[in-house]
């Protein structure tokens, strides 16, 4: 086996696992909401965003974030507030609600996959420098 068949293999099971689509499935359950509105939860849980910082950071169109807000906004989990800054424009922040929708999200996302909890720990202590290796580049 060459080393680019190799490279590939190593990076499709770490894109598996990563790429979990049945955790999307269950924290969007859990909170009711689709995938997109969880990750502008879960963004809007580092700092407050404009709309528009909003779009660029989850790479989408800015009339689907607004529809996304306007969605999110109507549910409690967010608010509109006056940017200090900029009059024009408004900030886009998590509301005590939305605070503990995205909290919850992050638990079910942190939850390790059952193949990595069924690993001995000295697999997982052989996996984790690896991890951190490429996590530092």
């Amino acid at each position: 086996m060459g080393d680019a068949d190799l490279l590939r293999r190593a990076w499709r099971a770490m894109s598996d696992i990563v790429l979990d689509h049945d955790r999307k499935i269950a924290v969007s359950e859990a909170l009711g909401l689709s995938w997109a509105r969880v990750r502008a939860l879960r963004q809007l849980a580092t700092e407050p965003h404009t709309l528009r910082a909003l779009a660029e950071r989850l790479a989408a169109d800015p009339p689907y974030v607004t529809l996304m807000v306007d969605d999110l906004e109507e549910r409690g989990l967010v608010q509109r507030t006056p940017h200090p800054e900029d009059r024009r424009s408004k900030l886009v922040e998590l509301t005590p609600a939305g605070r503990d929708a995205a909290a919850r999200a992050d638990a079910i996302m942190d939850e390790p996959p059952a193949a990595l909890r069924d690993l001995p720990a000295e697999d997982l202590a052989a996996l984790l420098p690896v991890l951190e290796r490429l996590a530092a580049k």
